[in-house]
């Protein structure tokens, strides 16, 4: 009795093991095919925002879960982390930003909502890298990052761009963050890796990056504005001038402090002259960018001290009035 009930156990303990098994592998499938290549088309090929804007909490709460039953699998871990940051750029801080003033206390709300987004999103991507590079999310504080970095393959770049892009815009969201403001040369050195591995990611992305960071950052913080023209230039050739951010990111980064409004103008006109459809895989971002060129162009006296508006640029003094902001 007792050998019958020592074979019933093995035998029920072997069936337990093999059904785990199958249910990783069958796990690990539903993972590869969910971050896979043209995985992230389904979302940036999108024409419908609104459409997407209300998919992508769903899908992030899908990917949890799956990553929850294979903690280690890294494509999901990088599709996870980035939808955190693309969902928060795009959906909370975008429409947040556009928001009049008199939404203050909405404003804000949203505003930190995004930051505690894109937090989240670095956490799960350093967790992923972490994985990969033993040491990797405390390299910076030790001083071990650039030894750390020396190791990382083109594979990572992904990785390294939507951390550097979660931390820097985390920061921007709040300034006087200095636990985060202290951490901006660490996600410069991620996005300078990424460039050193694969300088053509994502069609320019990463001269986009960099063209914002350099125009926006203090010298004294990494910001280098001799180097703003050079990523400019880089990432209309990348993207074949095909990219409305390359534009957006200009226009808002280096024409509005410069207040050269006749160039913001032009740059804001070129990014909604992109035909969508030219870049189907870019459709989503294209359209997005294209509905915040139309708002800053819309909106130009509120960021233009010093320049006269008339009915040729669709504005005349009776038409402003700050309270409408």
């Amino acid at each position: 009795m007792k050998i019958r009930f020592i074979i019933v156990l093995t035998v029920f303990s072997l069936l337990f093991s093999a059904c785990s098994s199958i249910q990783k592998l069958a796990m690990n499938m539903v993972a590869n095919v969910l971050t896979g290549d043209g995985g992230s088309d389904v979302f940036t090929g999108d024409s419908d925002p609104e459409l997407v804007g209300d998919a992508i909490p769903f899908a992030i709460k899908l990917y949890e879960t799956l990553l929850a039953g294979n903690q280690e699998h890294q494509g999901l871990i990088n599709t996870t982390g980035s939808l955190f940051v693309m969902y928060a750029n795009a959906f909370i801080q975008g429409p947040a930003e556009m928001l009049p003033r008199v939404q203050y206390e909405e404003r804000q709300a949203a505003i930190a909502r995004a930051k505690n987004m894109y937090l989240r999103g670095l956490s799960i991507l350093y967790r992923g890298l972490d994985l990969k590079y033993p040491g990797f999310s405390a390299s910076y504080r030790d001083g071990k990052l650039s030894g750390i970095l020396a190791k990382t393959t083109k594979e990572d770049v992904s990785a390294l761009y939507w951390s550097a892009a979660a931390g820097v815009s985390a920061f921007s969201l709040n300034p006087f963050d200095l636990s985060i403001g202290v951490r901006l040369p660490e996600f410069y050195a991620l996005i300078e890796r990424a460039y050193e591995l694969d300088p053509d990611f994502n069609g320019g992305v990463l001269d986009e990056f960099l063209l914002m960071f350099h125009a926006s950052v203090p010298e004294s913080m990494g910001g280098d504005k001799s180097r703003v023209e050079t990523h400019f230039a880089r990432a209309l050739e990348k993207s074949g001038g095909k990219s409305a951010g390359t534009y957006v990111a200009y226009a808002n980064s280096v024409c509005v402090p410069a207040q050269n409004y006749d160039k913001f103008k032009e740059m804001l006109e070129k990014a909604l002259a992109i035909d969508i459809d030219d870049v189907p895989s870019n459709r989503l971002v294209n359209i997005i960018n294209q509905r915040k060129a139309r708002y800053l162009l819309a909106s130009a006296p509120q960021y233009f001290i010093f320049v006269k508006f008339d009915d040729d640029d669709g504005w005349d003094d009776d038409d402003w009035n700050d309270e409408d902001w």
